[in-house]
């Protein structure tokens, strides 16, 4: 995935766009009408996403079927992580922000201090997937309390029988998402109880590929990240089963949509800014992301959203073009 979404972001993001508050390069053949619906006309410019490295394919899966129709607008998408994702848009330099959790308080306060307004737009769905070596037999299901014994700040278990003394005597090695991660922040939170509270002492790493690599290199390793890499390296890892309280669920499309593989089903967001949609090109691009949602999820290989969530997104929409004045 991080190879395509790098030959992605070349195909489609020629060039890194300037500040957010001006029109580079121009928007042309195209103006906002009364209802915020852009004309279907040639438009050129830059859009500029940055933020989640889970959400990047997404967006990135979003601009290229974009780009099929405003061949002009330079879409680019950045991965500086969920947390320095929201210090770019709360300080204007971006129109975008990919998350996968919703904004914090101190990054909402950031925003206000530039007079940044913005909609929290949920735009598919994501099931956060424990992994584990394909040789490993033993742990086809884990408990909420089992992954908290090996994550908790402090834990010193070290071995597969501390976990449980069925499991055979094999070293455990930890590898995860980075600390400026939305996928740290969230993992943390619903297994360890606090969010960004964990212990140091694993493999961290902001590139998914190499939390594959270190597990599917490790007979005993175990780590976690977003649906879509489990499912591109589903010949190199085994999925575990969660037992949330009411039994073991694996992660699923159907599952993640109807809330049953807890914890660790989550939404993922994309965080338009108000000022940006007065671009006809950022707008077109906002309306065609919310409108083509399903397509793009399935593309990206997301969990589409469900049919609750689509309503709230097209809302989320209209109230967004509102701030803007369209």
């Amino acid at each position: 995935m991080r190879a395509l979404l790098a030959v992605a972001v070349c195909a489609v993001a020629l060039a890194a766009c300037g500040g957010n508050n001006q029109n580079p390069g121009g928007s042309t053949g195209a103006e906002a009408t009364a209802g915020g619906e852009t004309a279907a006309k040639e438009l050129s410019g830059d859009v500029k996403v940055d933020g989640s490295s889970t959400v990047a394919p997404l967006s990135t899966a979003a601009a290229e079927l974009f780009a099929e129709q405003q061949a002009k607008v330079r879409v680019t998408v950045g991965t500086s992580g969920t947390g320095g994702g929201f210090e770019k848009f709360c300080n204007g330099e971006t129109d975008i922000s990919n998350a996968s959790r919703p904004i914090k308080d101190e990054e909402k306060t950031a925003c206000q201090a530039k007079n940044i307004a913005y909609e929290e737009f949920s735009v598919a769905n994501d099931a956060l997937t424990v992994v584990v070596h394909k040789d490993n037999t033993w742990a086809t299901c884990l408990t909420v309390d089992q992954l908290k014994k090996m994550w908790e700040p402090g834990s010193k278990v070290n071995n597969w029988n501390q976990i449980d003394p069925k499991f055979p005597d094999e070293p455990l090695k930890l590898f995860g998402a980075g600390t400026d991660s939305g996928t740290f922040d969230y993992f943390t939170d619903v297994i360890n109880g606090e969010e960004g509270k964990s212990r140091t002492d694993y493999s961290p790493s902001e590139d998914d590929n190499v939390t594959v690599q270190g597990v599917a290199g490790t007979k005993g390793g175990l780590g976690y990240f977003g649906f879509s890499y489990f499912e591109e390296n589903a010949d190199k890892l085994k999925a575990v089963q969660i037992d949330g309280g009411d039994g073991c669920v694996g992660p699923s499309v159907q599952a993640a949509q109807d809330g049953t593989y807890k914890p660790l089903s989550r939404p993922l967001f994309i965080y338009p800014k108000a000022e940006s949609l007065k671009r006809p090109e950022v707008l077109a691009f906002v309306e065609y992301y919310v409108a083509n949602h399903k397509q793009i999820a399935e593309d990206a290989r997301f969990i589409p959203l469900n049919a609750q969530q689509e309503t709230e997104l097209k809302a989320d929409l209209d109230k967004l073009k509102s701030q803007a004045g369209g």
